[in-house]
């Protein structure tokens, strides 16, 4: 069954990971994503490791759905072929630095010129406009400047970067949004418009708790390791075997956890009366619970509290994630052929759609895997045309 966004062209003029992230989000549901890839090199993503016959494990997973074509875009016959692609697609993804694709020919003002109708999404480090715009970006710095590191982090230790690129692919998801925004818009005033997304404000936008207790407080907010700013117990526990987080904070929970835990007599402390005064006296809590849960094993504490349907879980790696009953049940392991590197594993889709559902249809593209194929297609549809 045709995916829900099978009706919508995309050009992909990206690279490393919050552009091409947007533009998998919208080829799992559907739309056709055709990624335009430099000549011999193609996306830089495609030199990092780790390699299976060659090919990058991380381009082939966040690049999947879509097929490639090369271009050189400095090339007066190729820009022209990405300008053709373009005045017949839905959507532009482009996450150059601002002012890049302006001097290629190929910026907003140009493109809105050229296809009324296009949704023209740009990902930056900083934004298209700002005193911070002419400026590159990369995960790591998003998540410097945006607070997320200074709360990231043991209480007394340094600045802690998230291991995960948590900018990027929030980007990356602000940016599909952004154009599935545009898009639904466009069906009432039939032209497009500029989507403008940067890792910068994507990072900062995930400072929720901190944002509201400064703008509350006007108090800088500190690392407080494991703890939640407004919820205990709220974190993880060392169990006999390995660790358990404990969600808690509500009291009806709280009152049951502590009954499952056999210290029904931290229900009428003082020092944990409320949720207010447990996120106040946090630490001699934790050290409470904490004698208790090393007592046990990890498969018994998490039965117990579920049992109760006292939020919990086990702290998983991910070589029990990917094998996790659940986890392959909602179809979150799927494999496709990939024409070099064989058969390969990929993350499934985590928007579940009841009546066009998405899915991995297709492995990521060789480069220029389709460039004969596209082309042939694209002067096909403009003899049609005349």
């Amino acid at each position: 069954m045709p995916g829900a966004l099978s009706h919508l062209k995309v050009v992909d003029i990206t690279t490393h990971l919050s552009g091409p992230y947007c533009c998998m989000l919208l080829a799992d549901q559907g739309a056709d994503v055709i990624k335009i890839e430099r000549p011999g090199s193609g996306d830089v993503l495609r030199e990092t490791p780790p390699f299976i016959e060659g090919e990058s494990a991380p381009f082939m997973l966040w690049n999947r759905n879509k097929r490639s074509i090369e271009l050189n875009l400095k090339d007066a016959e190729d820009l022209d072929v990405a300008k053709r692609l373009i005045a017949e697609a839905d959507i532009l993804v482009e996450n150059a630095r601002p002012g890049v694709m302006d001097r290629l020919g190929l910026g907003y003002g140009d493109m809105h010129a050229l296809n009324p109708r296009l949704v023209y999404c740009s990902i930056s480090g900083f934004g298209q406009t700002g005193p911070y715009s002419p400026r590159g970006g990369f995960d790591l710095v998003a998540q410097a400047m945006s607070g997320l590191m200074a709360i990231s982090g043991d209480e007394d230790g340094p600045p802690h970067r998230l291991p995960i690129a948590i900018s990027d692919t929030s980007a990356g998801m602000f940016a599909a949004f952004g154009v599935l925004t545009a898009i639904a818009q466009r069906e009432v005033s039939g032209e497009g418009q500029q989507v403008d997304v940067s890792l910068y404000e994507s990072a900062i936008s995930k400072c929720v708790y901190e944002a509201a207790g400064y703008f509350a407080t006007n108090e800088r907010p500190t690392r407080i390791g494991q703890q939640h700013r407004g919820s205990s117990p709220y974190q993880v526990f060392e169990t006999q075997n390995g660790w358990l987080v404990l969600g808690a904070a509500q009291h009806n929970l709280w009152v049951k956890a502590c009954a499952v835990l056999g210290c029904e007599h931290l229900i009428e402390d003082p020092r944990f009366k409320s949720k207010a005064d447990r996120v106040a006296n946090n630490k001699a809590l934790v050290a409470l619970l904490q004698e208790r849960f090393i007592t046990d094993t990890t498969e018994n504490w998490f039965d117990k509290l579920d049992a109760e349907n006292i939020p919990a879980g086990p702290v998983r790696y991910h070589d029990e994630v990917f094998n996790d009953p659940h986890v392959l049940d909602r179809d979150m392991v799927v494999e496709v052929e990939h024409p070099k590197a064989g058969r390969q594993r990929n993350i499934g889709t985590p928007v579940k759609l009841s009546a066009t559902p998405g899915g991995v249809r297709r492995p990521a593209p060789v480069l220029g895997e389709h460039s004969d194929e596209i082309r042939a297609e694209l002067a096909a549809r403009e003899r049609a045309a005349e």
